[in-house]
């Protein structure tokens, strides 16, 4: 039998995805989170799980050795991958800003550095303001950036602002909210329609209602 195959971020997000396919009857018992394996097959021998790094799930999702997968509208921004975004699933909620030191404002530079680690997002933001901007990519903790003089504001995501907080940085401007999203690949969509669109109208219809409870409370 062929399996619809589903790539998943390891760690917190696959845990809140798994939780939400069992809510559908999509169950992966085998699965547990400090497991080494990175393949699982759910209870009904019908669904094929497998983890991955969460800046590669949409390019799993878009080259098609994956049919379905749940990854961060972050990740899927930066790498422009081509695949259907089909659900907001609601988790893994938080947004993009501009931040940097108190005071500052982004009309006071002639040249604006950005250091960040998700250069696209940064430059198509700032294309779409008409700033031109320099962007610097960082791998590690990019609120040492400004800091020590490296650029002159940097651009990541904002969940509580805490550590922005703790490093004497604020927020300059909100960019985007972003949360996990529910993609699929464009072939499977068609060949594997029939197996795959209910999947995604079950998925749909719990997040819907979770949300027009979160609504109501």
């Amino acid at each position: 039998m062929e399996t619809i195959k589903i790539a998943l971020a390891k760690g917190r997000l696959a845990d809140l995805s798994i939780a939400l396919f069992e809510e559908v009857g999509i169950i992966f018992s085998s699965y547990y989170e400090k497991s080494r394996k990175l393949t699982f097959i759910s209870d009904d021998n019908k669904y094929e799980l497998i983890l991955v790094k969460a800046t590669d799930v949409g390019t799993y999702v878009a080259n098609g050795a994956v049919d379905l997968g749940v990854a961060g509208k972050d990740t899927l921004l930066e790498s422009g991958v081509d695949v259907f975004e089909v659900v907001d699933l609601g988790f893994g909620r938080c947004r993009f800003a501009v931040a940097g030191e108190p005071g500052i404002k982004l009309n006071q530079f002639q040249h604006l550095t950005v250091g960040t680690k998700y250069p696209k997002v940064t430059n198509d933001y700032f294309l779409d303001k008409g700033k031109q901007i320099e962007t610097i990519k960082l791998n590690g903790s990019v609120e040492l950036a400004p800091l020590v003089g490296l650029s002159d504001v940097v651009v990541d995501i904002v969940e509580t602002g805490t550590t922005l907080k703790e490093n004497n940085l604020e927020v300059i401007e909100s960019m985007m909210e972003i949360s996990a999203r529910l993609v699929v690949n464009k072939a499977s969509f068609k060949t594997k329609g029939r197996k795959i669109r209910p999947v995604i109208d079950q998925i749909k219809s719990v997040v819907d209602a979770k949300g027009s409870v979160t609504h109501e409370a």
